[in-house]
């Protein structure tokens, strides 16, 4: 079924109020096909913003670095017998554990981008620096890099996208009666974040649907397609074999409760990050999917939320409020992204999609009333909304 083109208001947004609803909106994100195209919005974005720079890029990726080995550096002084047991564990570590896994999610995020060619022009410097620095974080970079660009190229699509693909139902089905309780919310949240991304690269939890196992580590995964991206898994798996057998070889050095504490923890904070990160940017109640014959990319790509993680903006490298920019040119650097989103709310109007809610709250929120998409009833058979 065809929706009908409406024209729609391309009013300025200003800064500080993205759009004139604040938080969780009380009308719908707009479904139809916008009167404006992908070329009208690059056009507003000034052309320095598309430039990439391997300094810049490496410069950023050195100060987070070095951040980490600083902060791994100190977290040698916490367990000295001179600082008390209480300020050790109730302060000191949880301190150590949450910064240096923020400040190692921004190398995530510089090692993501690389995946995208957005790092440098150079293609060898950015799977290079992409390979060893996801490696490091147990990211199996090929792999990831090859089903997050399938993600990119069909977001928003109930059939094609890769991750955090909402089920469908028909029209007036109600919600599982169990997802009002907080028990439930509870249990869904603590399974998510610990093991939500593990699960996706093992077994595709919440991934696409394949009619064989699909996981990201073996080569004949119905995930990759091609001889050289098949070749290619073989590489990432074989840096983290390399990675694996060092961190056991550090653990039969240094003790296993040392590589907990200053590496294990952390990377769980990492994958929290990551899962809750990409989770909220792909789910808001009044966001549409799209079924097959209702998705084009423009709308897939906008069909996606900004959303402020307060000081971390800078930490993760604006992943997180300024990723509808990212969506609609993935090729651009991280350090032009917000000069980016504020040129492109002027094209996008109200279909730009911005949330100021705290982000945790949006988490326990979203988990609640999400669980499923439906068409309206009377409206589009295959614009789909959550319930």
């Amino acid at each position: 079924m065809t929706i009908a083109k409406r024209r729609i208001s391309h009013s300025p947004v200003s800064d500080h109020s993205p759009m004139k609803d604040h938080g969780l909106r009380k009308e719908r994100y707009p479904s139809s096909k916008p009167d404006f195209n992908l070329a009208d919005i690059r056009k507003a974005i000034p052309p320095h913003c598309f430039k990439r720079s391997a300094v810049k890029s490496l410069s950023y990726l050195a100060i987070d670095v070095l951040l980490c080995a600083l902060m791994g550096y100190a977290s040698t002084w916490i367990d000295h017998p001179a600082v008390p047991r209480w300020l050790a564990l109730g302060l000191l570590w949880p301190a150590y554990w949450f910064w240096q896994g923020a400040v190692a999610t921004g190398i995530w995020v510089i090692a993501h981008e690389c995946g995208h060619g957005a790092f440098s022009d150079s293609e060898a410097l950015n799977d290079t620096v992409g390979l060893v620095f996801h490696s490091l974080l147990l990211v199996p970079y090929y792999s990831w890099k090859h089903s997050h660009r399938r993600h990119h190229q069909h977001t928003g699509s109930t059939q094609l996208d890769e991750v955090f693909v909402p089920t469908v139902k028909p029209a007036g089905t109600k919600a599982p009666w169990w997802q009002k309780y907080a028990i439930y919310r509870v249990g869904h949240i603590l399974f998510q974040q610990i093991l939500g991304w593990p699960l996706y690269l093992v077994f595709n939890v919440s991934g696409h649907y394949y009619e064989r196992w699909a996981n990201h580590f073996d080569p004949s995964s119905p995930i990759f397609t091609t001889k050289r991206e098949r070749l290619e898994v073989v590489v990432s798996d074989v840096a983290l074999v390399a990675v694996v057998a060092g961190l056991a070889a550090i653990s039969q050095a240094m003790g296993f409760m040392w590589l907990l504490k200053t590496y294990l923890i952390p990377y769980l904070v990492v994958n929290h990050w990551l899962v809750m990160i990409t989770f909220l940017q792909h789910t808001h109640p009044k966001l549409p999917h799209y079924g097959e014959g209702e998705w084009d990319w423009l709308r897939g790509a906008m069909a996606t939320v900004d959303r402020s993680y307060g000081i971390l903006d800078y930490v993760f490298h604006h992943i997180g409020d300024t990723h509808v920019a990212h969506h609609l040119f993935s090729y651009m650097p991280h350090y032009h992204a917000q000069e980016a989103t504020q040129a492109i709310k002027k094209v996008l109007g109200n279909y730009y999609a911005y949330d100021n809610r705290n982000v945790f709250r949006a988490l326990w929120e979203e988990l609640g009333s999400c669980s499923m998409v439906t068409p309206e009833e009377g409206g589009p058979e295959q614009v789909y909304w959550y319930h």
